[in-house]
């Protein structure tokens, strides 16, 4: 089975609903679905009430990495953010939680997509 990292970064006071629905639109892009799904974002946003609130309408795991160990990913992701870059010093929030998520070997199979100041990628690796 495949562990399907959803890797999120967002503004401040995003909507859970918006966030929700930017990670449904990923899955279907990426063919993927929530089972064995989990979410990911960067510790900074761990009191973001749209990030915590959109894991609980999706009834899934959300886990926060610190910048350090993010930026580990720079320079493996397909895109880059000069104000994300300037913000936390990585290429990307989403790309790069995406692939911690996905574990050693996880590879990215949506990069990054954005609507409404919420960001969404996708890594998959194997089942831990």
């Amino acid at each position: 089975m495949t562990c399907v990292a959803i890797g999120l970064g967002c503004r401040k006071n995003v909507p859970a609903k918006m966030i929700a629905a930017l990670v449904r639109r990923a899955l279907d892009m990426a063919d993927l679905s929530l089972e064995s799904a989990a979410i990911y974002s960067i510790e900074d946003k761990f009191e973001e009430a749209g990030l915590l609130e959109a894991a609980l309408l999706l009834a899934l795991p959300l886990t926060f990495f610190p910048r350090e160990q993010l930026a580990q990913y720079n320079g493996k992701g397909a895109t880059r953010s000069q104000l994300v870059q300037a913000q936390f010093g990585l290429d990307s929030v989403c790309e790069a939680a995406a692939l911690a998520g996905a574990g050693q070997g996880g590879t990215l199979v949506l990069p990054r997509i954005s609507d409404n100041g919420a960001t969404c990628a996708i890594a998959i690796g194997a089942a831990l």
